[in-house]
């Protein structure tokens, strides 16, 4: 994946999860209690772009989020 891709996807992680009021401890948690194996370290990577996402962490991002894959994917949205 284009490391520029993966740094605004991040971003747009970090912002959605803002926006919900929840830090990455907590999203972390709800992750880890939906089966998925997510530490907040892993998840602070992952919002910088340091760390790719698999498939089934950005299913459940989304559903946690209450948000929609393009706002998460979304590379358009600016800096």
């Amino acid at each position: 994946m284009n490391k520029e891709i993966e740094k605004r996807v991040g971003q747009n992680i970090r912002e959605l999860r803002e926006k919900a009021k929840l830090t990455q401890e907590m999203l972390s948690a709800r992750l880890q209690i939906e089966g998925c194996d997510i530490t907040r370290s892993a998840l602070a990577k992952i919002e910088v772009g340091q760390r790719h996402l698999y498939p089934d962490e950005i299913i459940l991002i989304k559903k946690i989020l209450k948000v929609s894959f393009d706002e998460i994917l979304d590379t358009e949205a600016e800096e």
